[in-house]
C-alpha cells in the first residue's frame, strides 16, 4: 500500500499509467453494474405487465365467483342440466402483454425489439402456461377452503450487451399470482 502511494504523490509523472487502469477499471465496473440494472429493470416491468394480465383473468371470472343467484363465494361454476359446470376464463394474456409492453409475435415468442430497428432484440416472451385454481362448489369449511386463483409462469430471455458486444442471454423464469379475495 505504501508502494502505490510513493508512486501516486511521485513528482516524475510515473503516477499516470496507475491513473488512466483505474478509470478505466471504474468505467468498466460502472458499465457492468448498468447492464445489471437493464436487466433487472426489463424483469420487473415484464413480471408486473404479466401480473396486471393475471389480474385481468381473475376480474373476467368475477362474475361466475360470486354469482347473485346463490349465496357464498363458490368458484366458477353454472347450472347446467341437473348439476352444475365449471366455467372458466383463461383470458388471452399474449394480447394484453402485446398491447401492453410493445411485443410482437416472431418465430414463436413473443419479441420487444430495440428502437426502431428490426434486428435488434431487447428482449422475448415465451412457454406461457396458465393454471386457474377453482374454489371448489359449497364447501364443508369455507373459511379453510381454496380460494378463486389464477397463475401464470413465463419464460423471459434478455440478451446481455457488454463492450459494444451481444453475450448469451439471460433467462428468467417468472412466476406471478393473483387471486379472488371475498370482502364480506
Amino acid at each position: 500500500m505504501k508502494k502505490i502511494e510513493g508512486i501516486l504523490r511521485d513528482q516524475r509523472a510515473a503516477s499516470f499509467p496507475l491513473t488512466i487502469c483505474m478509470v478505466l477499471s471504474l468505467m468498466i465496473l460502472f458499465c457492468g453494474i448498468s447492464e445489471y440494472f437493464r436487466l433487472q429493470i426489463i424483469a420487473a416491468g415484464v413480471r408486473e405487465a404479466v401480473e396486471d394480465a393475471v389480474i385481468t383473468v381473475v376480474n373476467d371470472n368475477y362474475a361466475g365467483v360470486y354469482h347473485g343467484v346463490r349465496e357464498g363465494y363458490s368458484g366458477s361454476y353454472q347450472a347446467f342440466g341437473g348439476g352444475w359446470e365449471e366455467t372458466l376464463n383463461e383470458g388471452d394474456i399474449y394480447s394484453y402483454l402485446d398491447s401492453t409492453l410493445g411485443t410482437r409475435l416472431s418465430g414463436g415468442r413473443h419479441v420487444k425489439f430495440a428502437g426502431d430497428h428490426n434486428n435488434a432484440t431487447e428482449y422475448a416472451i415465451d412457454s406461457l402456461a396458465v393454471t386457474i385454481r377453482n374454489a371448489p362448489l359449497a364447501p364443508s369449511d369455507p373459511r379453510n377452503a381454496q380460494r378463486f386463483e389464477a397463475e401464470a409462469e413465463v419464460a423471459l430471455e434478455v440478451p446481455v450487451r457488454f463492450g459494444g458486444k451481444v453475450l448469451p442471454s439471460v433467462q428468467m423464469h417468472l412466476k406471478v399470482q393473483a387471486g379472488y379475495t371475498e370482502v364480506f
